[in-house]
C-alpha cells in the first residue's frame, strides 16, 4: 500500500507499507498517520487501482474521537475501546478481502484451465500421427490363433447379437467361396464377436467353427472377443443430432468395437479392410483391389472406398490402424464410425474421398443390428464379377489440351469416378500417358463424353502406342509411334494389343486429328496388361 500525505515544505511525505492484504496493510500505517497534523491530507492506495483513503479516514475519525476521550474516561476502557473499534474495521476489512480473494482464485483457475485444455485439443488433433502404440487389451481367444508370417490383408468383421437375421456366416461363407486358392494364401479374416452375451458368442463361435473349421486351421480365420471391462462408460453420453439414448449407446459401443477390433489387426497384414456382418463379395475380390492398390503407387492416399455404402469395402494401410483405434475411442460418444471415417482421412491430409468402380462388396441384410429395423440399401455399382477391373500400371499423364477448373490429365486415369475435361482442341492436341517403365499391354478401352454432356466427346482422334522414351523440356516422351485406331463416336476398343505390337509400350497417346468447336471430356481410359491377366 502507497499512502502519500503532506510533509514539510511542498514535499509531500510517502509512505509505503508491504503486507498481503488491505486490511494488514491498513494496520501497519495506522501508528504513522496516528502522528500527523489533523490537517494535512492522506491519500492511500492498495495494489495501485482501489482507493481506500475513506478507511484511512475512518480510522483518524476514531484516533480523534479517542483523544477527547482521554479526559472523561477511565484510562482502563480506552485500550478497550480501541481493540474493540479495531477489531470491527479489521472484520470488514478481512471480509471484503476474502471475496476479492476467492474471486480472485476463481479467476486464476478459469484462467488457468482454457489453455489446458486448448492445449489438449492440439495435441489431440495435430499430434494424431504419434498415436503408433497399440491399445493395452487383453483380448480373448474365441478360434484360432494368429500365424507368424504377415498376409497382404487382413479383413475385420464385428459383429452382435440382432434381433432379426444373423448374416454373419453367409458373410464369411463370401468372402471365402469368392476367392481364388492362390487369394487364400494371402487373407487373413478376423471376427470380433462384440456382443456382452457371452453364452451367445460361445454358441456362435461353436457354429463358425463347425463350419470354417479348415479355415481356421489354415490360420485364414480368427475369432476374438474384448472384455467387458475394457470399454468406457456406455451411460449418459452425450445425445448429438437428437438421437434417442439408446441410439447414442449403439452407435457409440460400436465405435469401441471397431476400435478394439482395428487396435488387434495391427500387425497380421500389409493392408486392411474393413467390411461389415451382412455383405457378399464379388469374385477375386483380392485380385481387383490388389490391382487398385498398385495403380496407386507413388501417390498419397489413407482410405481407398470400394463400396459406397456405410463401413463396408474400406481400405488401410495396417500402419495407420494404431491411430484410427485411438482415434475412434477418442471420439466414440460423438457421431457415428463412418462419419468419424471422414474426419479421420481429412485429419492426414486426405481432403477427398477415393472410390472406385466397380464396387466389390454388396450390402444383403434386410434387418439393421440396431433393433432389428429395416435397412434395405444396395449398392447399384456392385459386379459380381470384378475380373474386369483394368490395370492401370503407374504412369505420367501429360496434355496440352487448356484444362478447365481442376478437372486435371489425372482423373481420366483413375479408377475413381472422375474425368477429364479440356477445352475446344485443336489439331495435333494430345493427351499422353508415360509409364514408369515398359510394360505389356493386352486390351486398351477409352470412353470421352457424360450422359449428361454428350457432345463433349473426340469426335476426330487416333490411339496411339509408342516406344523409345527421351527427356524434353516437357518432360518424357516416346520418340517412336504407332497408330492402332480411330475414336468412334467418341470411344474406342483395341483387344490383342500385345500381338499386334512387338515391343514393350512406354507411352500411350490421344491424338486430336481435326478441331472442334465442342469441350473435350475423356470419361475413363482402362488398360489391360499380359502380367494382370495371368495373375
Amino acid at each position: 500500500m502507497i499512502c502519500r500525505a503532506a510533509g514539510s515544505g511542498n514535499e509531500p511525505q510517502v509512505i509505503y507499507v508491504s503486507a498481503p492484504s488491505k486490511a494488514r496493510s491498513l494496520a501497519a500505517v495506522l501508528p504513522v498517520i496516528s502522528t500527523l497534523p489533523e490537517s494535512a491530507p492522506v491519500r492511500c492506495n492498495y495494489a495501485a487501482d482501489e482507493d481506500l483513503t475513506s478507511s484511512v479516514f475512518i480510522m483518524r475519525l476514531v484516533l480523534k474521537y479517542l483523544d477527547k476521550m482521554r479526559c472523561f474516561r477511565k484510562r482502563s476502557t480506552i485500550p478497550f475501546l480501541v481493540a474493540l473499534i479495531t477489531f470491527l474495521l479489521f472484520i470488514n476489512l478481512y471480509i471484503e478481502d476474502g471475496y476479492v480473494l476467492e474471486e480472485d482464485k476463481r479467476q486464476l483457475r478459469e484462467t488457468s484451465m482454457h489453455p489446458l485444455n486448448s492445449e489438449r485439443y492440439v495435441h489431440t488433433f495435430k499430434d494424431i500421427t504419434n498415436f503408433s502404440g497399440t491399445i493395452n487389451v487383453t483380448y480373448r481367444y474365441l478360434a484360432g490363433t494368429p500365424l507368424p508370417r504377415k498376409k497382404y490383408l487382413t479383413i475385420g468383421l464385428s459383429s452382435v447379437k440382432r434381433k432379426r437375421g444373423n448374416y454373419l456366416l453367409e458373410t464369411i461363407k463370401s468372402i471365402f467361396d469368392q476367392s481364388s486358392y492362390e487369394e487364400l494364401k494371402e487373407i487373413v479374416v478376423v471376427v470380433h464377436l462384440a456382443d456382452f452375451d457371452l453364452a451367445w458368442c460361445e454358441s456362435l463361435v461353436q457354429e463358425i467353427s463347425r463350419k470354417f473349421g479348415h479355415h481356421i486351421i489354415a490360420g485364414r480365420l480368427l475369432v476374438i472377443h474384448a472384455p467387458e471391462e475394457y470399454y468406457p462408460s456406455l451411460d449418459g453420453l452425450k445425445r448429438n443430432y437428437n438421437d434417442p439414448e439408446d441410439r447414442v449407446r449403439f452407435r457409440s459401443k460400436q465405435n469401441v468395437d471397431y476400435a478394439f477390433l482395428l487396435n488387434f489387426c495391427t500387425n497380421l497384414s500389409d493392408f486392411y479392410m474393413m467390411l461389415e456382418d451382412d455383405v457378399r463379395c464379388s469374385r477375386n475380390f483380392l485380385t481387383a483391389l490388389k490391382k487398385v492398390v498398385a495403380s496407386r503407387e507413388g501417390s498419397y492416399w489413407v482410405m481407398l472406398e470400394f463400396s459406397k455404402l456405410g463401413y463396408i469395402g474400406k481400405l488401410y494401410h495396417s500402419r495407420d490402424l494404431p491411430r484410427l483405434a485411438h482415434f475412434l475411442l477418442m471420439f466414440y460418444q460423438e457421431m457415428p464410425c463412418d462419419w468419424l471415417l471422414i474426419h479421420f482421412r481429412g485429419l492426414l491430409a486426405q481432403k477427398d474421398a477415393i472410390r472406385f468402380k466397380p464396387s466389390l462388396f454388396q450390402h444383403m441384410g434386410y434387418y439393421s443390428s440396431y433393433k432389428g429395423a429395416e435397412n434395405k440399401l444396395k449398392d447399384d455399382d456392385f459386379e459380381e464379377d470384378s475380373l474386369d477391373i483394368p490395370d492401370n500400371p503407374p504412369a505420367s499423364l501429360y496434355t496440352n489440351i487448356n484444362v478447365f477448373e481442376s478437372y486435371d490429365a489425372a482423373k481420366a486415369y483413375s479408377s475413381v469416378d472422375e474425368y477429364f475435361w479440356g477445352k475446344a482442341p485443336s489439331t495435333g492436341d494430345f493427351y499422353v500417358i508415360v509409364f514408369n517403365k515398359a510394360t505389356k499391354i493386352s486390351k486398351i478401352k477409352i470412353i470421352t463424353g457424360t450422359d449428361d454432356r454428350q457432345n463433349d466427346i473426340l469426335h476426330h482422334g487416333a490411339l496411339e502406342v509408342g516406344e523409345k522414351l527421351v527427356g524434353t523440356k516437357k518432360g518424357r516422351q516416346c520418340s517412336s509411334y504407332i497408330t492402332l485406331g480411330e475414336f468412334k463416336n467418341g470411344n474406342i476398343e483395341v483387344h490383342d494389343v500385345d500381338h499386334k505390337i512387338a515391343f514393350d509400350i512406354e507411352c500411350v497417346r490421344i491424338v486430336v486429328t481435326a478441331s472442334q468447336k465442342e469441350w473435350l471430356i475423356i470419361r475413363s481410359i482402362s488398360l489391360w496388361t499380359t502380367q494382370g491377366a495371368s495373375q
